[in-house]
């Protein structure tokens, strides 16, 4: 499980095609992964990766066909927002989040309003439903709170931070971003189903 405080960004710097897949060098620059073992789980972008090896401050990890049909931004070099996964005495500053994306979204515009941006964002129509005004919603692994929803198009505010030390701050019209809803949502939506089925 993760938060969605992004702890910092680093680079994709080798992408090595593999048999079903593709295995990823990422290199976390200055930070400190010293608690990080084989086997232990990254948030990149949003996306819960297993290391596989390290080496001084690059990672490796594999990622399968599926993984990259699910998402964007792990099939190329270029920079990701990382996160450790939590442990149960971390504080929870953002959100439930479990690493595992629920669709891709489009930006459809991404402005400064005053010190902040608006970030606008359609999703697809299959997870549209699970995003709520002032409710919680992971962009790239970032936990953020939706201003409103129309349709399947959502707005946030970014505040000045956010867009400093993210990803986030490259985003353009037309940026695909990985989308995951509220962990609690999918609960709701599983229990209502699980009533009518019993129903019927």
């Amino acid at each position: 499980m993760f938060s969605g405080i992004i702890a910092t960004t680093a680079r994709i710097v080798a992408v090595e095609p593999l048999q079903d897949g593709v295995r990823l060098s990422v290199d976390v620059g200055q930070w400190d992964i010293s608690d990080v073992a084989i086997g232990d789980s990254i948030a990149h972008n949003g996306v819960c990766l297993t290391a596989i090896t390290k080496q001084g401050s690059v990672l490796q990890y594999d990622v399968s066909r599926e993984t990259l049909n699910c998402t964007v931004g792990l099939d190329a070099p270029g920079e990701v927002n990382l996160e450790k996964a939590m442990t149960l005495s971390d504080r929870l500053g953002g959100h439930l989040v479990s690493g595992h994306v629920d669709g891709v979204g489009e930006v459809l515009q991404f402005v400064p309003v005053a010190e902040s941006h608006e970030l606008v964002i359609r999703a697809p129509r299959d997870i549209a439903g699970f995003i709520a005004r002032k409710g919680s919603i992971t962009v790239d692994g970032v936990s953020l709170t939706v201003n409103w929803v129309r349709g399947t198009d959502f707005s946030i505010n970014l505040i000045p931070h956010t867009v400093e030390v993210t990803t986030l701050k490259r985003l353009k019209t037309g940026s695909k971003v990985n989308l995951e809803i509220d962990l609690i949502a999918r609960y709701v939506e599983r229990m209502l189903e699980w009533k009518k089925e019993s129903a019927e």
